[in-house]
């Protein structure tokens, strides 16, 4: 999986398969797609209802025979098939017109750390069903990494989090190579299913599928800090009888919640600076960590971290398109190798 930075630019298309987002930059065009990585199909007909934003929307409020997909699991493909319909509905057909002109269309595609060899052929095979010659993959950490403008090709160690839906990677780089990494099956899909699973068994309320995220960014700023609001009201079913109902939650409850599944994640940091070497984990300290993914927003995770680790945290710009604005940037030709002089004799 070891790509070269002139390969790279050879490529004329990237894209970011997340569990929650799919991601494609072109070459030149830039950002073009960034869609949820959902897919509706008529179990009936197996036609595509929907893809994206709209099939998002659709989860939990079909009928019996329409049926919400995710082709994505984890930032791996589990359903190939699906996966490229998904991607030429969502790149539209005058953008797969250009694409098509390309002689020799070249790709790349971001893949997990450790990924097995399984996950980075279903990563290659969804590529060359959407016509790609060659495909180049290349580890998320180290595209995040170069998306959000950390010096990885410089002798000094930068320490990435990227927080996916499935999965939370860490790991310390330098010289443009990773020194040590950690892969933890824990991300911003557990700590929604930590929030309903607290609101159905302290407050007997099944809530929505899509109310958990408007419930974080209710509790956005300050809200899992210990300076933010007491409680939210919050709607959902109540469990014995099945009518609506409203709830006040306390902020401290969902707190304490969401920390039994942060906690891997901080044991996996804490492997990482174990196996690192000493010089390194010294330049760590006053440079931190910096946060990227779509769960690096989750409020007071930032806090959390520094409480837990005495470093400081960092939040991206973008954090949730760092990984494919670093292709991006790979493709473009903006990313310079560290070129060392040759000894004076």
């Amino acid at each position: 999986m070891t790509v070269s930075l002139e390969q790279l630019r050879r490529c004329h298309i990237a894209v970011d398969l997340g569990a929650a987002r799919t991601r494609v930059y072109v070459k030149g065009a830039g950002l073009v797609v960034d869609e949820p990585s959902a897919a509706a199909v008529n179990t009936r007909t197996g036609a595509l209802i929907a893809v994206g934003q709209f099939a998002e929307q659709m989860t939990g409020r079909t009928p019996g025979y329409i049926r919400v997909v995710r082709p994505v699991s984890g930032g791996t493909v589990v359903d190939i098939e699906m996966c490229q319909r998904m991607l030429r509905h969502l790149l539209g057909e005058k953008l797969r017109r250009t694409l098509r002109r390309k002689p020799r269309l070249r790709a790349a595609a971001c893949t997990p750390h450790d990924a097995d060899p399984l996950a980075q052929r279903a990563a290659v095979e969804t590529m060359v069903g959407l016509g790609a010659r060659r495909v180049e993959l290349v580890d998320t950490l180290i595209a995040a990494a170069v998306g959000c403008g950390l010096p990885v090709e410089r002798p000094e160690a930068t320490m990435i989090l990227v927080c996916g839906a499935a999965t939370t990677q860490v790991a310390v780089l330098s010289l443009g190579s990773i020194v040590t990494a950690e892969r933890i099956p824990v991300g911003g899909e557990a700590i929604d299913h930590a929030i309903v699973q607290h609101l159905r068994h302290q407050h007997e309320l099944m809530l929505p599928s899509q109310s958990v995220r408007p419930l974080q960014l209710a509790l956005s700023g300050n809200g899992l800090t210990a300076h933010g609001p007491e409680s939210t009201e919050i709607h959902g079913r109540d469990v014995a009888t099945g009518l609506a109902r409203s709830v006040q939650v306390e902020t401290a409850a969902v707190r304490d919640a969401i920390h039994t599944p942060l906690t891997a994640v901080l044991d996996g940091i804490g492997k990482v600076l174990r196996d690192c070497p000493p010089d390194l984990v010294a330049d760590l300290a006053d440079r931190g960590i910096m946060m990227v993914g779509g769960s690096a927003l989750l409020p007071g995770l930032d806090q959390m971290l520094v409480n837990a680790t005495g470093m400081p945290v960092r939040i991206a710009e973008r954090p949730d398109v760092c990984a494919v604005l670093g292709l991006g940037a790979m493709l473009e030709g903006k990313i310079q190798p560290l070129v060392l002089d040759p000894l004076a004799g």
